[in-house]
């Protein structure tokens, strides 16, 4: 309880800072850029007038620092601002786009979790085997495949070549076509799991191979006990404690995989989000993105630091 308690405690203390210091630091580079978002909402048409009217509105013609302290002040009030000549609300674009986010980067987490468990244990257990070494191979093709350039190659053979897939188009929900929901969401999932299932392989298999080789399996298998259960029921759920240590980071490179994928594959979630504020200079949507997903991986490290604690029984007992 005491471990639980202070490494809550050690991240709730730093989690605004982390949100204070994103937040400076998009704003700082957005004010180095050449585009004028008053031009980029209104277009090169109009006139000089409304261009200016624009700005002030908009807080655009103040320092960017004066206009920091305003988000921030905005942002004790729950609000995020708005972007564009419609003024749209940046909150309501993060709260249609970002459960897709998530989707994507947990079904990508899933698909990432079950080839890594199954490729590292059949590793481990046929270790310096030709299975191991194909695994091996396999995985290190799998860290040296960027999921954008994977994703560019399913395109082109899985709906261009072979149609078998589709790359863009409309998502339905889950709730109303699982198929059809699935079949859009294979591609960039099985894109964005490939790269990370390739390092929890090599990771799952160390550590599977480090407790195969303890005295306590020995005394299990010595004492009659088949090795399926001593496997299922002691060593994989030792070896699972070193793994869950990364996890966090791991879900963090999903997520922005996934404002990566979500680009190539026409997805409307938090990567769309931050190209069309980037592109169109708007930089309250840039900026809410950006807070948006900094704090969801610095909530999503508390929690796995968390089932870390809970799950290994050395740090839990102290």
């Amino acid at each position: 309880m005491n471990n639980l308690l202070r490494i809550l405690g050690k991240r709730i203390i730093a989690l605004p800072f982390m949100a204070f210091g994103v937040t400076l630091l998009v704003f700082f580079l957005m004010s180095f850029s050449k585009y004028d978002p008053a031009v980029a909402a209104l277009g090169e048409s109009a006139t000089p007038q409304a261009l200016e009217a624009f700005r002030h509105e908009m807080g655009y013609d103040r320092p960017w620092w004066q206009q920091f302290w305003s988000y921030i002040g905005g942002m004790f009030q729950g609000k995020l601002g708005v972007y564009g000549v419609n003024k749209d609300s940046v909150a309501e674009r993060i709260a249609t786009s970002f459960p897709l986010t998530l989707q994507l980067t947990f079904i990508g987490l899933a698909i990432a979790l079950v080839i890594s468990v199954v490729f590292g244990v059949l590793a481990a257990l046929y270790r310096d085997t030709w299975v191991d070494q194909a695994i091996r191979v396999i995985s290190i093709i799998e860290i040296a495949t960027p999921c954008f350039w994977l994703g560019v190659l399913l395109i082109y053979f899985l709906q261009i070549k072979l149609d078998w897939l589709p790359g863009a188009g409309d998502l339905v929900p889950f709730t109303q076509s699982p198929g059809e929901y699935m079949r859009r969401m294979a591609m960039p999932c099985f894109a964005l799991a490939m790269p990370v299932a390739g390092s929890m392989t090599r990771i799952i298999r160390t550590s599977m191979v480090e407790e195969l080789d303890k005295d306590y399996v020995r005394t299990a298998l010595g004492a009659g006990i088949p090795k399926p259960v001593v496997i299922a029921r002691n060593v994989l759920r030792n070896a699972l404690i070193t793994p869950v240590t990364v996890l966090g980071m791991k879900i963090g490179y999903l997520m922005g995989g996934a404002i990566v994928i979500e680009v190539i594959f026409a997805l409307p979630g938090m990567g769309t989000a931050m190209f069309d504020g980037i592109n169109n200079n708007q930089p309250m949507l840039v900026q809410g993105v950006v807070l948006v997903v900094a704090l969801a991986f610095i909530i999503i490290n508390i929690v796995v630091d968390l089932l870390y604690v809970l799950i290994n029984p050395r740090i839990r007992n102290v």
